[in-house]
């Protein structure tokens, strides 16, 4: 049988060990605890959020993230794309989310400000209107990408292939330039 848990607080807790047990957790709130290779599988978290903590690793098969907001996380390795889509809507802010993959993900309404996605794999992935504020993305993948819209005039290291991304409508700086021109292997001074 899965817990219910409604609007507690975990604090400075190690679920490397004892994993959380399953079920669903609405308004909860994790502060400073560590995941870190731990198994949140069929877990369903609602309105949460997730604050200092190490979530790296993490298997997420089937987890339920409904508007669920991580702040000044580490988020390395994540397959998001694992994850339930119905209501799917993330918020990112000071968070290393490295090597992680968002393949396939509707992510329209997630917000991402102040982190870093290096290598991270947006292939296929919705980012319509998404604005990344001081964001970083060396090496990031955007293919089939749809970017329409999306505020890229904060963020610095992406390499955008115009020819196989939707890009109408999508802001860029034009100190930025430079990463929607690589695939051209032109050279710009």
């Amino acid at each position: 049988m899965s817990e219910y848990i409604v609007s507690k607080t975990f604090e400075n807790l190690d679920f490397t060990e004892n994993e959380l047990p399953k079920g669903e957790y609405e308004e909860c709130s994790f502060l400073n605890c560590v995941f870190t290779e731990s198994n949140l599988s069929g877990i369903t978290f609602i309105s949460c959020s997730f604050e200092g903590c190490d979530l790296s690793n993490t298997k997420l098969g089937n987890t339920s993230l409904q508007d669920t907001k991580f702040k000044n996380s580490k988020l390395l390795g994540l397959q998001f794309s694992d994850c339930n889509p119905f209501l799917l809507s993330l918020h990112f802010e000071g968070c290393l989310l490295d090597f992680s993959s968002f393949y396939q993900l509707n992510l329209k309404g997630s917000t991402f400000k102040n982190s870093t996605l290096k290598e991270v794999d947006f292939t296929e992935s919705n980012l319509k209107n998404i604005a990344f504020h001081d964001c970083e993305f060396m090496g990031a993948i955007f293919e089939n990408t749809n970017l329409e819209g999306a505020d890229f005039r904060r963020a610095n290291d992406y390499s955008i292939n115009l020819a196989k991304n939707k890009i109408k409508k999508a802001k860029f700086s034009s100190f930025g330039i430079k990463g929607l021109l690589d695939s051209y292997d032109i050279i710009i001074e």
